[in-house]
């Protein structure tokens, strides 16, 4: 397959940002294969390297794809993005100051919250501030 060709061209280069985008196109043609387990792996790694080169837009865009292979079983621990969220909203922000300082939508912020209340077993902000601070 093309992809996993451009994959081995990139491990001889220095090129961070080609390499994520190469990683989200296999996670998507994963998830479109329906190989859930591999396309979580692939768009993990491009999102790991998206927030590391400061690329919020493809950031966002590879957790959308995250975010249409359904949700991760119960009892996991939050993801990085969702722990910034957790934290801000926590802190006292509303979802549009968050969505604002973390460059996303206030959609995806609200998926976020969601998320973190289910993992966390909270239904509101003051139950989570005190979850975060216990732990």
């Amino acid at each position: 397959m093309a992809v996993e060709q451009a994959l081995g061209e990139h491990a001889r280069l220095e090129m961070p940002f080609e390499l994520a985008r190469t990683l989200l196109v296999q996670g998507q043609v994963r998830r479109r294969r329906r190989e859930k387990r591999a396309a979580r792996e692939s768009l993990e790694q491009a999102l790991a390297l998206f927030e590391e080169l400061g690329a919020p837009l493809w950031a966002e865009q590879t957790r959308a794809e995250l975010d249409r292979l359904g949700s991760r079983p119960a009892g996991q621990e939050l993801t990085a993005a969702e722990q910034r969220v957790a934290e801000l909203a926590a802190q006292g922000r509303s979802n549009k100051e968050i969505a604002s300082e973390l460059f996303v939508s206030v959609h995806t912020v609200e998926v976020h919250l969601s998320h973190a209340y289910a993992k966390l077993g909270v239904r509101s902000r003051a139950q989570l501030a005190q979850r975060l601070a216990s732990s």
